[in-house]
C-alpha cells in the first residue's frame, strides 16, 4: 500500500465514522484489522487515528469558518472525509507538505465525490492554508 492508497483508506474510515455517527476506538481497531496488518503505511495511519481523538472538532470548525455560507450538514459526506483527512495533515503532520495534502485530496475528491468536489475541495483547503500561515 502506499501513500496514497493509504489516504484513501483513512478516508473511507472518516466516511464511515460520519454515517455511523461513531468516532470511538472500536470502529478504528476494526479498521486496522481488517485494512491495514503491516503495511509500510500503519504508522501513518495510526497517527491520523490519534488524531482524530484530539483535533476532529478542530479539523470541522476549520472546514465550516472556511466554507462561505456552508454547514458540515450540506457538505457531501465524501467531500467532508477528504476535507477532514487533508486538514489534520496540513494542521498537525509537518512531515507532510501543505501542497501535497492539498493535491491528494482533490485527487481522492474527484475520484470519490462529485462533479464540483476537487474544485470545492481545493478552495477551502487553500483558506486553511492562509490560515494556518497567518497564526
Amino acid at each position: 500500500m502506499n501513500r496514497t492508497e493509504a489516504r484513501e483508506l483513512f478516508m473511507q474510515l472518516l466516511f464511515q465514522m460520519e454515517a455511523q455517527k461513531d468516532f470511538g476506538s472500536d470502529i478504528k481497531t476494526r479498521f486496522f484489522n481488517e485494512s491495514i496488518g503491516d503495511s509500510k503505511q500503519a504508522n501513518y495511519l495510526e497517527r491520523l487515528c490519534s488524531l482524530i481523538d484530539d483535533y476532529l472538532s478542530e479539523a470541522d470548525d476549520l472546514i465550516e469558518s472556511c466554507s462561505d455560507n456552508w454547514k458540515l450538514e450540506r457538505i457531501c459526506k465524501v467531500d467532508l472525509a477528504v476535507m477532514r483527512t487533508a486538514v489534520l495533515e496540513i494542521m498537525h503532520m509537518e512531515d507532510i507538505p501543505d501542497s501535497v495534502a492539498i493535491n491528494e485530496a482533490v485527487e481522492i475528491a474527484k475520484k470519490y465525490g462529485t462533479e464540483d468536489s476537487g474544485k470545492f475541495v481545493n478552495g477551502i483547503l487553500g483558506k486553511v492554508v492562509k490560515i494556518k500561515n497567518a497564526s
